[in-house]
């Protein structure tokens, strides 16, 4: 049998999660459907909610607005929806924003697990669009809290590392006193607090998560990585907001999921926030670099830094080592090496969605 995270960590995560009902609420997302799959796989038993709607297909689909990505990541979201039929993972197509739609919906699942993913997943965007981005944040996280608060659930939280603000130069840990710059880091920190408002008063076992920078396959939020490898692919300039020096603790998407696998399945998760990151933050240059060794073609153009973006590093991930076995196995070179290598194939067996001309599918080949 193929392993995932390697046999001895396999073994225990199947032990501890078989049978387990885990409700996803956003979860027809990049992170959500890939863990889904793993749940999957582990001997759990996810459904998702999800209205297909932020960052998935409706956002890309509706037609109002000229995206020229619109029909590539159509492509990849229907992959997703896919994967998960072919796996017999339920879809409830529910807007999490509905309390009582929602209510029901979670009441059928009777979930003993509850991951909330439901958010506007991009700064840029929660910056341009901040009554938006509280709707679909803390108006999906108040309603799930409350749906299941009188249930003996554990209620699985998505932050982020933007809730530290600058990072200073040091290696954050999780018990920093958290100073988030913007919109979304505010409503991320403001998440958090919810949800520790909800064990005090109501007794709900909770985990916060802070993930960076990740990446990986069928992801559409079009972050720094995805948005180099594609101008790549099609020939187009990589361009850097900054000098390239602004450092990241990057993050594939297979070692995040690792990660809440954990989160999930260990007692000693509960009511704890963890940094869940690979633990070394690399440069956009490094970065570019992995780029220009698989296309030397390529130009790099620098535009001026976004000042709401805060000067980030590297995650300790130090706690969820010695708490929950957390084992990332992908640094930069690994992980976006294959990320690359599926935008590649995706480049040779499809290239009308990357829009790629003649000349340049032989090149992604």
């Amino acid at each position: 049998m193929k392993t995932r995270f390697g046999a001895d960590l396999d073994k225990t995560l199947r032990q501890a999660l078989k049978g387990r009902r885990i409700a996803l609420v956003g979860g027809a997302g990049f992170i959500g459907h890939n863990l889904a799959l793993a749940l999957q796989e582990l001997g759990a038993k996810p459904q998702i909610v999800d209205s297909l709607q932020v960052n998935n297909l409706g956002a890309y689909s509706h037609g109002l607005d000229k995206n020229p990505n619109a029909s590539l990541y159509v492509g990849f979201i229907n992959q997703r929806l896919q994967l998960l039929s072919q796996k017999g993972i339920p879809l409830h197509i529910v807007d999490a924003r509905d309390y009582q739609v929602l209510s029901r919906h979670l009441e059928s699942i009777d979930p003993d697990c509850v991951v909330q993913l439901a958010a506007v997943a991009h700064a840029n965007r929660a910056n341009k669009d901040p009554y938006s981005t509280f709707d679909h944040s803390m108006r999906t996280l108040e309603n799930a809290l409350d749906c299941v608060r009188g249930r003996q659930a554990h209620f699985v939280f998505f932050s982020s590392s933007m809730v530290y603000g600058n990072f200073n130069g040091e290696a954050v840990q999780e018990d920093r006193v958290c100073e988030p710059i913007g919109i979304y880091g505010a409503l991320k920190f403001a998440g958090e607090k919810l949800v520790i408002a909800y064990n005090q008063v109501f007794g709900l076992e909770y985990t916060i998560v802070r993930p960076s920078a990740l990446y990986g396959e069928r992801c559409v939020s079009r972050r720094v990585g995805q948005a180099f490898i594609e101008n790549a692919v099609r020939g187009n300039p990589v361009t850097i907001n900054g000098d390239g020096s602004d450092a990241l603790d990057f993050t594939y998407i297979d070692d995040l999921v690792q990660g809440i696998c954990l989160s999930i399945a260990k007692p000693e998760a509960r009511n704890q926030a963890f940094n869940l990151t690979y633990g070394d933050g690399r440069s956009l240059n490094d970065m570019a670099e992995i780029v220009r060794e698989r296309f030397p073609q390529i130009e790099i153009e620098h535009h001026k830094r976004d000042q709401l973006m805060p000067e980030r590093g590297t995650l300790s991930i130090e706690k969820a080592r010695s708490l929950l076995g957390y084992a990332p196995q992908h640094p930069l070179e690994r992980g976006f090496n294959a990320y690359i290598d599926w935008y590649c194939r995706v480049a040779s067996e499809q290239p009308e969605l990357l829009g790629l001309p003649a000349n340049l599918r032989d090149a992604a080949e």
